[in-house]
This record gives structure tokens, C-alpha cells and sequence, in this order.
């Protein structure tokens, strides 16, 4: 699978997520390393609702950020997560596609274990019309 990868700045944590991401099979886009976090949260949702990847990771320190700037590009739902359950309902009942990390709190071990939740989990086929509601033509 493809994965958007961006960040605001690098640390041992985004380090390890792609490492982690590569280590489970995946390519790899990298937006952006020390770029703003609107840039990194937007040129991650460009990628996923473009379908240059299938889905995306991003971070800055409290993940807010990034998730609102992914979330402005239409058909991005992108979900701040920080525990796996989160991140498994994030996909299965909101069929996220973005994952949205806080450097502040997120050790290397849990964002290994907010990724294996995120990228193991499908979308609920019952769903399906809940989240078609998030579309701007949805609601």
C-alpha cells in the first residue's frame, strides 16, 4: 500500500513511523519534514483524496493541527487518535483515511500500535451511508 507520511518536524517518533510503515510493506510519500503544519496536513490529504496514496499518517505536536489542515481537503477524513481502540473505531465506524498523531504524547511504541490498529482495520459496509454524509454534498 501507498502511505502520505508528513510532519512539522522530525524526531525519533516520526523516525520510527517510517521505519515501521517500510518494515510492514508499505511505500512511503513523505511530504514534508520541518515543513509548516498546514503544509504537511494538507499535502497528506492531497495525496489521499487524490488516490496518489491509499492513506495517510501525519503529525506536529498535538496532532490538531495537522488533522484540521487534512481535513480541509475534501474527501479526507482524517482522525486524531492516541490509543489503538480509537484508531480501530476511526476506521471501522468513520472509515478514516488519515491518521493523526501528537508528537507531544506518543511514544514509538504506541504510534506503532496506533499504526497496526489503523492499517489492520476495514470500514463497516453498514457504515457506509453515515459516512457519505461527511461529503460536502452529504449533509
Amino acid at each position: 500500500m501507498r502511505i502520505a507520511f508528513g510532519t512539522d518536524e522530525r524526531t525519533d517518533v516520526t523516525d520510527a513511523i517510517v521505519r515501521s510503515l517500510g518494515e510492514r510493506g508499505h511505500e512511503v510519500e513523505v511530504v514534508g519534514e520541518g515543513v509548516a503544519w498546514p503544509d504537511a496536513g494538507r499535502g497528506v490529504g492531497e495525496l489521499v483524496a487524490s488516490g496518489d496514496c491509499e492513506l495517510g499518517v501525519v503529525c506536529c505536536w498535538t496532532g490538531t493541527g495537522v488533522s484540521i489542515a487534512a481535513n480541509k481537503v475534501a474527501g479526507v477524513r482524517a482522525a486524531l487518535c492516541t490509543d489503538a481502540e480509537t484508531a480501530r473505531g476511526a476506521r471501522r465506524w468513520n472509515d478514516a483515511n488519515v491518521l493523526a498523531l501528537g508528537l507531544r504524547l506518543t511514544t514509538a511504541t504506541v504510534a506503532d500500535e496506533l499504526l497496526d490498529a489503523f492499517l489492520t482495520t476495514s470500514p463497516e459496509a453498514s457504515e457506509a451511508a453515515n459516512v457519505a454524509k461527511l461529503e460536502p454534498d452529504g449533509l
